[in-house]
């Protein structure tokens, strides 16, 4: 796992937002998931988070972010890379049961285990909460659970942030002053995480609603890295041979870093390619290199200020008794070559 280079800078936490799910205020009932049965904990506290994709940049920070707000607030915390082993965030879950883990954060590698994620966390009395990706405690599919089923969730809004993604990718298109005819937008996601589709979903609406023109739409199913993301954009230039012009957003940074590279192999100028990353934490690598790219901007997330969020959360949940909000939002920026720097973007 990378080390963790910058502090978290303790105005971080006064810049985060908390949202709360329209259910939870209108029934009057907790949030799904809050653990009502959970009681305070006196002593030390001691937490587990599970991430999938520990060694990808915005994870790793993810896990600096709640380790410094674990040492900030006395708190034991441990961190378990689960990689892509949807199996392995089972056992884990069992594991940390086992060594009395007062509460749990998960990232679940698959949605599906989010049943019996839940199930094993209301069997033990123990508090879960998820960041980033949502999941449901009555069905394999966050998309199709009510929200009274939903998990509390730490992380970004998906439609604020695909908003964001789209909005940028319609100024770029304008600026270009492209063809829409001979254009086309690939939206490049794994298409069984939900938010995932909250963010597609929205940059599509936003780029319609900005681009001043009607651009076709192809929809690439990936598993959101950047060689599996490479190899499906890559089959998608192969049956649109007419192209010229190609706008690249989608899930995360690695969607469309792998979308471009595609692109750029099968002879595609970075003129001719707007790529508007997720994450920035693989945008950066192109403009360091100070060489032309089809990455013109990504939204920047920070996941240190996730991983302190959700550790917070959790032990104000623990220590206070308060009840998790449905869902709690951190601040997201646009960066592009100008300004990724000074942004305090970190470099995968």
């Amino acid at each position: 796992m990378r080390t963790f280079r910058n502090r978290l800078a303790p105005a971080a936490a006064l810049g985060l937002v908390t949202v709360l799910g329209l259910s939870a205020c209108s029934t009057g009932q907790e949030s799904s998931g809050s653990a009502g049965d959970v009681k305070k904990v006196e002593g030390k506290i001691a937490l587990t988070y599970l991430q999938k994709q520990g060694d990808q940049q915005y994870f790793v920070d993810e896990a600096a972010g709640a380790r410094a707000k674990a040492a900030e607030l006395g708190v034991d915390l441990k961190v378990v890379d689960l990689g892509n082993d949807a199996n392995r965030t089972v056992s884990e879950v069992q594991s940390a049961i086992a060594q009395k883990s007062n509460g749990l954060i998960v990232v679940v590698p698959d949605p599906a285990v989010g049943p019996q994620v839940a199930q094993s966390a209301k069997d033990a009395k123990i508090a879960l909460l998820t960041s980033d990706d949502q999941i449901c405690t009555t069905g394999p599919d966050p998309a199709s659970c009510a929200k009274s089923g939903l998990v509390p969730r730490i992380g970004f809004s998906g439609e604020q942030m695909g908003g964001e993604v789209g909005k940028r990718a319609a100024e770029e298109f304008r600026k270009a002053g492209w063809n829409a005819a001979d254009t086309r937008t690939v939206s490049a996601w794994k298409q069984d995480v939900t938010v995932c589709g909250d963010r597609v979903k929205a940059a599509k609406a936003a780029f319609a609603a900005g681009a001043g023109a009607a651009v076709r739409n192809l929809d690439v199913a990936t598993d959101n890295t950047p060689t599996g993301a490479q190899d499906k954009v890559a089959a998608t230039v192969t049956a649109n041979p007419g192209v010229k012009h190609w706008v690249v957003w989608g899930c995360n940074d690695e969607n469309v870093q792998g979308g471009v590279t595609a692109l750029e192999n099968a002879g595609i100028g970075a003129n001719d390619i707007i790529g508007v990353g997720l994450g920035a934490y693989l945008a950066c690598k192109d403009w360091g290199s100070g060489k032309p790219s089809g990455m013109k901007a990504a939204l920047f997330i920070n996941g240190k200020d996730v991983g302190a969020l959700a550790v917070q959360t959790m032990v104000d949940r623990l220590r206070n008794g308060k009840d998790f909000p449905a869902e709690a939002f951190a601040p997201t920026k646009m960066v592009d070559a100008s300004n990724w720097q000074s942004s305090g973007v970190g470099c995968s």
